[in-house]
């Protein structure tokens, strides 16, 4: 892991002029262009910024295009009838061109540290609606290659902070002091760990350094946000990586604290088999272009919970299907006061649970008409990933393989032979020796 000095938060820019760029014009977005030039005709600054500089001058293409200027919301929303602004705690404005969307910021500026209506005790932002200039706008940003300037009225590339040397290098380092800027926005952990992964980059040990120290204040942030950095974590295309960075970096216990527990108890090792088989699954599907749901993925890092807490309930004499039911609404409310993931989403892994144990307990009847329900093949491919992390269904799951393959002839004989009595038994694991604990990454 490199070391590195903290960026001083003052610094003359280096500009790279066009020729010593490889930034052109025909690899960035029609309509980022159209507001480019609009706002630099009305006489505003106009800057292409962050992911989209970063990504164009690794030779990527770019999922978005965010623009910096000094107009304000309301002046950007009198240039464009297209746009409306959003935001309370960061004020932005939204250009929408059909299914493309460029995101239009003010210059930002530091707070006064006497304001404490925009700033915690612990040095979090609630609000950051502080208008500047560029040059204070690029010390409000997190890293150095995102902190990069593309200016539309010369095509050059402005950066303060040695973003395109870090580029080079594929370093990732924080601007500013790191404990600071955790404190500020607790988030930016989350956000090291992603971009690491997600660019190859090595996180610069200054920036690492407080992470461990600090990844409890994540505790305090709003569920819903963590909701959406989940999915930006998990469904990036390289979600089995971010999982292990996240427990290497102690973040994980963070997000999901009841995963964590069953990832340290006696099934661990058939947890951590579960999730990983899930994140594969879930990065092949981003990777040949098919959807994919949050609802699985949390099907998946919550079965053990689920389960436990079922056979506890089944212990005290309540019926299975009960019990599987209370034990879904239990560790959910748990996780969902952590991560609020929406009910459209709870509710689809509420009925993967609950298919599990028909998928088992099959019958002539009723099989052919479970493959009708709505879920039914995520709650078959649930019980595959089950299957193939050890948990003894794998005959349920041949069975299922061959049901839906199989032509009308064939499925007659298999429903024929369907045992009627298979109620789902407990699972036999091999567990691990007392005092064994799992690793973290």
């Amino acid at each position: 892991m490199n070391t590195a000095e903290i960026i001083p938060l003052k610094s003359r820019p280096r500009i790279y002029a066009r020729p010593d760029h490889a930034i052109s014009r025909k690899f960035i977005s029609e309509n980022a262009l159209k507001v480019l030039y609009r706002l630099d005709k009305a006489g505003f600054k106009a800057f292409l910024v962050g992911g989209s500089v970063r990504d164009l001058l690794l030779g990527r293409a770019p999922n978005d295009f965010d623009v910096a200027t000094d107009a304000l919301p309301e002046q950007v929303r009198e240039l464009f009838r297209n746009c409306r602004l959003i935001g309370r705690r960061f004020r932005l404005a939204h250009v929408q061109f059909g299914n493309e969307l460029i995101e239009v910021a003010t210059f930002r500026a530091a707070h006064d540290e006497t304001d404490g209506a925009a700033m915690t005790d612990a040095g979090r932002i609630l609000r950051d609606n502080v208008y500047g200039s560029l040059d204070d706008d690029v010390w409000r940003r997190d890293f150095t290659v995102n902190a990069l300037y593309y200016d539309i009225s010369d095509f050059s590339i402005v950066d303060y902070v040695g973003g395109v040397e870090d580029l080079n290098a594929g370093r990732l380092r924080l601007i500013g002091d790191p404990e600071v800027r955790y404190r500020e926005d607790p988030v930016r952990m989350l956000r090291a760990v992603r971009f690491a992964i997600k660019l190859g980059f090595e996180l610069d040990a200054v920036t690492f350094a407080p992470i461990a120290r600090l990844r409890h204040l994540l505790e305090d942030i709003a569920p819903a946000r963590l909701f959406d950095e989940m999915l930006k974590l998990f469904h990036g295309g390289m979600g089995r990586k971010t999982f292990d960075a996240l427990r290497a970096h102690g973040v994980f216990r963070c997000l999901c604290p009841l995963t964590d527990a069953a990832l340290e108890g006696q099934d661990g090792e058939f947890v951590l088999r579960l999730i990983t088989a899930a994140l594969d699954n879930t990065d092949l599907r981003i990777s040949e272009g098919r959807p994919v749901t949050p609802a699985f993925l949390f099907a998946a890092l919550l079965w053990q919970n689920v389960e436990d807490a079922a056979q506890a309930n089944i212990a005290n004499g309540v019926p299975h299907p009960e019990a599987m039911q209370l034990a879904a609404d239990t560790v959910i409310s748990k996780q969902v006061a952590r991560i609020a993931m929406p009910r459209r989403f709870t509710n689809v892994t509420r009925e993967i649970w609950a298919l599990q144990s028909r998928l088992i307990k099959r019958t002539a009847k009723r099989a052919p008409r479970l493959m009708e329900y709505p879920r039914f093949r995520a709650a078959y491919d649930f019980l595959l990933l089950r299957a193939q992390a050890g948990d003894p269904v794998g005959e349920a799951a041949e069975w299922w393989t061959s049901f839906i393959g199989a032509d009308d002839t064939s499925r007659l004989q298999l429903l024929e032979s369907t045992a009627t009595d298979s109620r789902p038994k407990r699972r036999r694991r091999r567990r691990r020796p007392a005092g064994d604990t799992q690793a973290s990454g």
